[in-house]
């Protein structure tokens, strides 16, 4: 964009939602559910508000420039990019597109947070691959620090699972 020709905030709104996330490609950050606010600012000027999944989200400063440059994009050279922590981020925040698209990529999005805690009896999160809910923990430590490695009994796939927060 040259000039000084601005993008509608509507537009600008659409564009900031439809980032990908850096970590999880297959959703955007407004599936997410990491985009707080996209507005005016009491000075005029644009401002973007996002809430970062976990504090030490290794992903943070590429969702920042990432969000920057958008804006830059739409000729907000002078935007602001603000993380905000409270309240903090829930999965309960992720669209049903979110979710969708990534058990749809093999990884089994969370529960919701609200939802009354089952107590378990070897019964876990659906397969992506099959739907079996013969699944258990395999590794606390997943591609990033949201996910865990579950494994499937019945179709031996492993697969990750997004934390619930």
């Amino acid at each position: 964009m040259t000039g000084r020709t601005r993008v509608p905030l509507d537009e600008v709104r659409a564009r900031v939602h439809d980032l990908p996330d850096p970590e999880l490609p297959v959703v955007t950050l407004g599936e997410l559910g990491v985009i707080r606010e996209v507005r005016t600012a009491a000075d005029g000027r644009l401002e973007v508000e996002f809430t970062p999944t976990f504090l030490g989200c290794p992903a943070l400063s590429a969702i920042a420039s990432a969000i920057a440059e958008t804006l830059t994009r739409c000729g907000y050279t002078d935007g602001r990019v603000r993380q905000v922590t409270a309240p903090a981020w829930s999965t309960d925040r992720i669209t049903r597109a979110g979710r969708r698209k990534l058990a749809e990529h093999g990884i089994a999005p969370p529960g919701a947070t609200t939802a009354p805690r089952p107590v378990r009896l070897g019964f876990g999160v659906p397969c992506p691959q099959c739907g079996s809910l013969a699944t258990r923990p395999h590794s606390s430590f997943g591609p990033t620090r949201c996910q865990s490695i579950l494994v499937c009994t019945a179709c031996h796939e492993t697969f990750p699972y997004l934390a619930t927060v």
